[in-house]
């Protein structure tokens, strides 16, 4: 009777044996003795267990069994355990951290979001479907956070303080704007948003902006037409439907400055989420006379998800800015023989000199943009999308360059004079574009993990250029010149600022320009294992311009037109090995093409455009130039990998480049290829050739994240050497240079360096600075530095503190241009240059709320 059990006996002893089986051999023997002991308790339920059918059990210890064999595990199992580890660190981060400006609810969603300052993704995703760190080009990402810390506002200041980027000028033939020149070529009209392609020069404002993506490197696979030196993207801000918020920064500054942003997310329901926001602005320039710098915008953006299979988002931007211009000061040079001179403010000029009229000189810059985005995933390996823009853009404005400073013999040098040259612009630029693409990945049998993308691209794009008339009147008191620039003005004191209004309008004979282009392209990354990345692509546009316009020969106005069709093939090829699964080696491959008229503000050949025929003359209709590059570069995530360095040597050429050079009645027709008329009141014309050819190379390093926990940094150092390897055109100053063969480049600093860095000193406080080095920039015609012209090296230095009041409220305080550097930004091309001359010091304090 000793071995008969309870059912409530039964029923513990198998639970036990359940248990007991998961022990080795000691925790068996233990077992046993329970259970032993068990049994002996059962007897005193005797009269219990007699009145009990059941049949005996038999409770045996369990056997012990034995342990499997340890192994090291493989490669591709280490690495999944490490994604699984980071991914964890990455959630517990966004759990953790506090509703800043850099915290989950507004963050930058392509960034690292325990390291703000680096970068992991673009926002093409199916182009660069790899991380940056698997990415074979060099992409430096400006990502949200630092662009606040940089307090950078508008696109030019965040790029002007990036290495390996310079700002060009513009003058009658081209606008003025953002003209920005990337490795040593103009990439004005490569700058794109949300990867459409933003036509015509125009100034763009950072507070609908996300991230700036800047794409080094020869691109046209990637971007179309164009991309010599690189490309730009804005990405623009996105409702979410992940949590609503409600910002607001106000700012003040020195400079006058009075600017408000706010910047509104609300989720309506788990499927539909609005964000919209607004600008408001009033700023005078630190260090500059008269110049304004007012602002106002308003964004709307949407994003509808009905089903996890399908995304659309749409949104609307409306900028304005307005104000007096700034176009310069002038160039002082004692001779054309002779590299000496400068900047007239390095020879004791008022740095805060104005050489405007106020009651006339204006701008008025505006962009609309609108876009409808749609994201279909067909199958969990399929997804198809499609984009539509409609945007117009325009440059409504009137200046004064103040070029060609005299000075009468025996006059002191105070007594210098120059010429007040208007310019003026009225364009107005339409764009219509739609992209639909489709990305499918998928695993072949050699064991390569591919994400292939085939695109269809169209655009349309139109501009119409015209200018005011009756500027020359505005010039009274001084004597005019035959082209309408008032002469005689001081240099020193500016006589002219306060002429009254006259009335002004515009010609009526504008230029107009039309661009059609059908682009079709396939690109593939391949991914062995992560160890071997292939990718590669190819690219076809059919380019299609046409142009037309208004012209005085012989006393009178002539109409003509003028049109070029080309089909521009396009490609590039990269290898990545990862000898690591934090760093990568590559080498890459890339093509462009620039087709002539491609820069869709110039108004003739001579600066990027296409020039309407006129009186039956043919025209300059050449092949596109064409640029290739080989990039040998390496990248690594450092620090837990929060922190992104980068090296890279590059090398670009240009080929059947395009230049231009003033010829006379009596050269022209052994000169030029193609007939011209020379006017009688200059007695020269300009002629342009094409077959020159051009090199930059250099070493691009840069960095980005986080040392330490509590210290980020995001900087980069870029060092070229450029030169002219073949040129047609004579040098335009052959007493310096009797030829433009082995000159460098105009327009590029070969050295350049910039570093941000922020430190946190406890959950308050946090102090961060920036340095900025450029080096000389020369002047020349075209790309040539050939004039003799400069302007000099310098180092420029900000600097930021930020106090946390608590988890709503953040007050900022920047100094921007600590020592009051006087230093310039870009000169013109020709002999007697004008100068963007930069701000001075400026203090700002921004009050920023976080709900």
């Amino acid at each position: 009777m000793g071995n008969v059990r309870s059912p409530r006996s039964l029923r513990s002893a198998a639970s036990r044996k359940s248990v007991n089986n998961k022990f080795d051999a000691a925790a068996g023997k233990t077992a046993s003795a329970v259970a032993s002991l068990i049994a002996v308790a059962s007897v005193s339920t005797g009269a219990e267990a007699q009145q009990s059918n059941l049949p005996p059990v038999t409770v045996d210890a369990p056997v012990q069994r034995p342990r499997p064999v340890t192994s090291k595990p493989s490669p591709e199992q280490v690495r999944a355990r490490n994604a699984l580890r980071r991914a964890a660190q990455r959630q517990q981060a966004q759990r953790t951290a506090p509703t800043t400006p850099s915290g989950p609810a507004d963050a930058d969603p392509y960034a690292d979001p325990a390291a703000p300052y680096k970068v992991d993704h673009v926002q093409a995703g199916g182009k660069f479907p790899e991380k940056l760190v698997d990415t074979p080009k060099s992409i430096t990402v400006l990502s949200k956070e630092v662009l606040e810390d940089k307090n950078a506002t508008t696109l030019k200041q965040a790029i002007l303080s990036t290495a390996g980027v310079t700002l060009g000028s513009g003058e009658g033939g081209n606008a003025f704007g953002d003209r920005f020149f990337i490795r040593g070529f103009d990439a004005r009209n490569d700058i794109f948003i949300d990867g459409v392609r933003d036509s015509g020069v125009s100034v763009r404002e950072n507070f609908f902006t996300e991230q700036v993506e800047i794409l080094r490197g020869p691109g046209s696979t990637f971007s179309g037409r164009g991309v010599a030196g690189g490309a730009i993207n804005i990405v623009t801000k996105q409702a979410t439907t992940a949590k609503s918020f409600y910002n607001m920064d106000t700012t003040f500054g020195t400079d006058m400055t009075k600017r408000v942003v706010l910047d509104v997310n609300q989720v309506i329901d788990p499927t539909f989420a609005v964000r919209v926001g607004g600008l408001f602005q009033d700023a005078n320039v630190a260090g500059r006379d008269y110049v304004k710098d007012n602002r106002n915008g308003a964004f709307v953006a949407t994003t509808w998800k009905p089903t996890d299979t399908v995304k659309v988002t749409a949104n609307y931007i409306h900028t304005e800015l307005t104000g007096v211009p700034d176009f310069g000061v002038p160039y002082y040079r004692p001779s054309t023989a002779t590299t000496a001179g400068g900047p007239f403010p390095d020879f004791g000029v008022n740095r805060n000199n104005w050489y405007g009229q106020i009651n006339r000189d204006f701008y008025r810059t505006g962009q609309d943009i609108g876009t409808l985005n749609a994201e279909v995933q067909i199958t969990p390996d399929l997804m198809v999308s499609n984009k539509f823009r409609a945007s117009r853009s325009t440059q409504n404005y009137i200046g004064t360059l103040p070029e060609q400073p005299t000075l009468a013999p025996g006059a002191p040098f105070t007594a210098y004079t120059l010429t007040m040259n208007p310019q003026s612009r009225f364009q107005v630029t339409d764009v219509l574009a739609n992209q639909t693409e489709a990305t499918y990945k998928f695993q072949d049998g050699v064991g390569f993990k591919h994400t292939a993308l085939a695109g269809i691209e169209v655009d349309r794009e139109r501009s119409s250029i015209d200018k005011y008339l009756g500027l020359s009147s505005e010039g009274q008191g001084t004597t005019v010149t035959p082209t309408g620039s008032p002469t005689g003005v001081s240099v020193f004191f500016p006589q002219d600022t306060f002429l009254p209004p006259k009335g002004l309008g515009l010609s009526g004979l504008p230029t107009k320009i039309g661009i059609d282009t059908v682009s079709g392209y396939v690109m593939d990354s391949a991914n062995y294992r992560d160890l071997l990345i292939l990718n590669g692509g190819f690219r076809y546009d059919n380019y299609s311009i046409n142009t037309s316009g208004y012209g005085t020969i012989g006393g009178a106005s002539r109409f003509g037109q003028q049109s070029a069709e080309f089909l521009i093939p396009n490609f590039n090829l990269g290898l990545t090995l990862k000898p690591a699964p934090n760093g990568s080696v590559y080498v890459a491959y890339a093509t462009s093409a620039n087709p002539v008229g491609a820069e869709f503000d110039g108004t003739s050949t001579a600066y990027g455009g296409l020039t309407p025929i006129l009186n039956g003359n043919s025209n300059q209709i050449f092949g596109p130039e064409k640029n290739k590059a080989i990039e040998l570069g390496t990248k690594w995530e450092l620090f837990d990998r929060h922190l992104l360095l980068t090296a890279a040597l590059f090398q670009t050429e240009k080929e059947n480049a395009r230049e231009s050079q003033n010829i006379t009645a009596a050269t022209a027709t052994a000169t030029c290829p193609y007939p011209v008329t020379v006017p009688a009141t200059t007695g020269t014309v300009s002629c342009i050739t094409a077959g020159a050819a051009y090199r930059i190379r250099g070493i691009d390093l840069g960095v980005g994240g986080k040392i330490t926990d509590k210290w980020s940094v995001f900087g980069g150092l870029v060092l070229m050497q450029s030169e002219v390897t073949k040129s047609l055109a004579p040098s335009p100053n052959t007493a310096l240079y009797p030829t433009n063969v082995g000159r460098p480049l105009a327009n590029v600093a070969h050295q350049s360096f910039s570093m941000l860095s922020k430190y946190q000193l406890n959950d308050t406080w946090e102090l961060g600075g920036q340095a900025v080095y450029r080096s000389k920039i020369y002047g020349g015609t075209l790309l040539a530095a050939n004039q003799g012209t400069s302007i000099p090296s310098y180092w420029r230095f900000d600097a930021f503190a930020e106090a946390k009041i608590d988890q709503h409220w953040k007050l900022k305080l920047f100094v921007n241009n600590i020592f009051d550097k006087r230093y310039y930004d870009a000169l013109y091309q020709s002999a007697a240059p004008f100068v963007l001359e930069a701000p001075g010091r400026a203090a700002y304090v921004v009050l920023s709320a976080r709900y």
